[in-house]
């Protein structure tokens, strides 16, 4: 079994930076792809991106591709969404999620381990 804790989220002026983390511990998490998703007010869940296992494939939404960035570090059992040039439309609460096995995708659906998400909100 998996835990995953977000961290880094609150609030920033449009055009600033965060660094969000999600932090695991249990399970071979080395081994999983992990993905963020996110869910503004009034709005239905979404992908942000994914980080394969190894870090070698990472896969953006259209909407925040340039602009964030994913990474991990095994070694921590860590893996960073670092968001630049946010907008309005970022505000929302960042979970990520795990999955059981190592290839990332965009579906929700893959992802077994559920953070429980941090709070992002981008002022104009």
């Amino acid at each position: 079994q998996v835990q995953l804790v977000e961290s880094g989220g609150g609030l920033v002026q449009a055009g600033g930076s965060l660094r969000l983390s999600c932090a695991a511990s249990g399970g071979i998490f080395s081994a999983s792809a992990v993905a963020w998703f996110r869910q503004g007010p009034g709005k239905e869940r979404e992908f942000v991106g994914t980080i394969a296992w190894s870090g070698g494939s990472i896969y953006y939404a259209e909407s925040v591709k340039g602009r964030f960035t994913i990474s991990r570090d095994n070694a921590k059992s860590t893996v960073y969404l670092q968001m630049n040039s946010l907008k309005p439309e970022d505000t929302a609460v960042y979970y990520c999620a795990a999955a059981k096995r190592p290839v990332a995708t965009a579906a929700a659906r893959d992802y077994a381990y559920w953070g429980q998400g941090t709070q992002v909100t981008v002022s104009s």
